[in-house]
């Protein structure tokens, strides 16, 4: 049985990045070396879309998260915190952590920040001068308006850091043209990558905050690693088989485009909550995000049946809730190199394990529906 990965990351990692990770190993002090990460750092601004410096660190998601902490806030300042769901919530362990006091403005888990909203907590709270903010909150599938966010960000002159783990590349963001001032994002996820690099993109004025210093860091310094990346290497030993893969991904999303890689995760994940919708499912969060599908567990079935239902049966591998919404929600991953058939596969996998479990359809109906969604988003072509 072939075992394929639809969560929210790890994802599947392409053949042609598989290849570049079992080429020899190459010192990270060589010439070899210093020629492959200067083309990596380019594409990665192209990624970004940023004419800044893009960090790589050798460290999962978590860990920029971390140095973005670390590195950009004082301990004697209150940041705010957007508080969306399980990941989102992970800014404020980390401030916690640190022992830094800070806001929350807590949105309910499915729904999406509103702008003006933020903007009434920001004057409710004058002091804030850092927004902790996320694309794609993973745990419930909802997407922010990170564009609107900025704005507010940047009329309060308020430093906003984004999460972007499981939502750059997927969706839509310019870090300089909407002004934001942190973007972080991991390996695991639309990179097509195995976990165990993360990247941090930091604004002018966030780099001031740098300059200015405030909590601990060392293997986390943002400072030493954009001094030695001026000379295309990193401060510490980086994961090289990594970096590898990294190169051979990033010629991938060129190669593609990205407004193209941006259509293409919009039309599967619109495909795919047609296609549960069609299976008589609801689709959980308000605004969804491109990069999975979140979908309530229909009444009189066990959420966790579901996903060793796929495992079991087809070797698919979905997440299952968590938190306050463990059994409540299954989460189907398609950030990175999924396309139109691995949607018709998995919806068909769902609805042979959601009619072994009793549940009421009409077989193929999920499947018809979102072929109809491709079909109709798809530009017709001539044989």
């Amino acid at each position: 049985m072939k075992k394929r990965l639809f969560t929210p990351g790890p994802t599947e990692i392409p053949d042609e990045v598989q290849r570049a990770m079992t080429l020899p190993t190459i010192h990270h002090r060589h010439e070899e070396f210093i020629e492959l990460f200067r083309g990596v750092l380019e594409d990665l601004r192209y990624l970004f879309q940023t004419k800044q410096e893009v960090l790589v660190l050798t460290s999962s998601g978590t860990g920029a998260m971390e140095a973005a902490v670390a590195n950009c806030v004082a301990k004697d300042e209150t940041p705010l915190v957007i508080d969306m769901g399980k990941f989102s919530e992970r800014w404020r362990e980390i401030l916690s952590a640190y022992g830094v006091r800070h806001e929350v403005y807590k949105v309910p888990w499915g729904r999406s920040p509103d702008a003006d909203e933020l903007a009434a907590a920001l004057r409710r709270n004058g002091a804030v001068r850092t927004v902790f903010a996320t694309l794609s909150e993973t745990s419930t599938g909802a997407l922010s308006n990170i564009r609107a966010l900025a704005r507010v960000a940047r009329e309060r002159d308020v430093l906003l850091v984004v999460d972007g783990i499981s939502g750059l590349v997927v969706h839509p963001l310019e870090m300089d043209a909407w002004g934001i001032d942190v973007v972080l994002t991991g390996s695991q996820k639309a990179l097509m990558l195995p976990p165990g690099l993360a990247f941090a993109s930091l604004s002018e004025r966030a780099w001031e905050r740098v300059a200015r210093g405030g909590l601990p860091r060392y293997y986390f310094d943002f400072a030493k690693a954009k001094k030695s990346q001026a000379e295309f290497q990193t401060p510490w030993t980086p994961a090289n088989t990594l970096v590898l893969g990294l190169a051979a991904a990033l010629k991938m999303i060129r190669a593609e485009g990205l407004p193209a890689v941006w259509a293409r995760h919009a039309r599967i994940a619109e495909g795919m909550r047609a296609g549960v919708r069609a299976l008589g499912l609801d689709v959980f969060p308000e605004n969804p995000v491109n990069a999975l599908t979140a979908v309530r567990v229909p009444p009189g079935i066990e959420g966790k049946a579901i996903v060793r239902g796929l495992k079991a049966r087809f070797g698919i591998t979905i997440s299952g809730g968590q938190a306050e919404l463990k059994g409540k929600i299954f989460r189907i991953g398609h950030l990175g190199d999924y396309h139109e058939t691995d949607m018709a596969a998995v919806l068909a996998a769902l609805e042979l394990v959601l009619l072994d479990l009793g549940h009421s359809l009409r077989p193929g109906a999920g499947v018809a529906a979102a072929v109809e969604s491709f079909a109709q988003a798809t530009p017709a072509r001539t044989p």
